[in-house]
């Protein structure tokens, strides 16, 4: 009798555990995320600087940012990719890239953690004076 208690407590233990630790969506899950810092209009034929700044609570081997990107009207213009052995330099770091306005833009960033992907894209318009 023992034996059986004992089975259906290994056995309830062990399903808390997968679930806990197997489903990292559902247990207090941290998607990475950005947010851009762009001028809110430009003179066309200007240059600009797009700041990326990317925000994620975990950078370790097993769980940090692995990669961002940045499109402007929908062309990717920039990719940075990390592994577990080139992790992002912090939990939340920036980046900037320079570009020239030839007219409207449509700027889109996202990043992707390793474990729990994105918190989904940032966008911001840059119009033109």
């Amino acid at each position: 009798m023992k034996k059986i208690k004992y089975r259906k407590y290994l056995t309830q233990v062990v399903f808390i555990f997968l679930f806990i630790f197997c489903c990292p969506v559902l247990s207090s899950a941290d998607k990475s995320s950005v947010t851009i810092e762009a001028p809110a209009n430009a003179e066309k034929g200007s240059e600009i600087i797009i700041r990326i700044n990317v925000n994620h609570s975990a950078n370790n081997f097993l769980h940090y940012t692995d990669l961002v990107y940045v499109r402007v009207n929908g062309k990717e213009i920039k990719r940075w990719e990390f592994s577990a052995f080139n992790r992002p330099e912090a939990e939340n770091f920036s980046r900037e890239i320079r570009y020239r306005v030839n007219g409207p833009l449509e700027i889109v960033a996202e990043a992707n953690c390793s474990l729990h992907g994105s918190a989904g894209p940032a966008k911001k318009n840059v119009a033109v004076r």
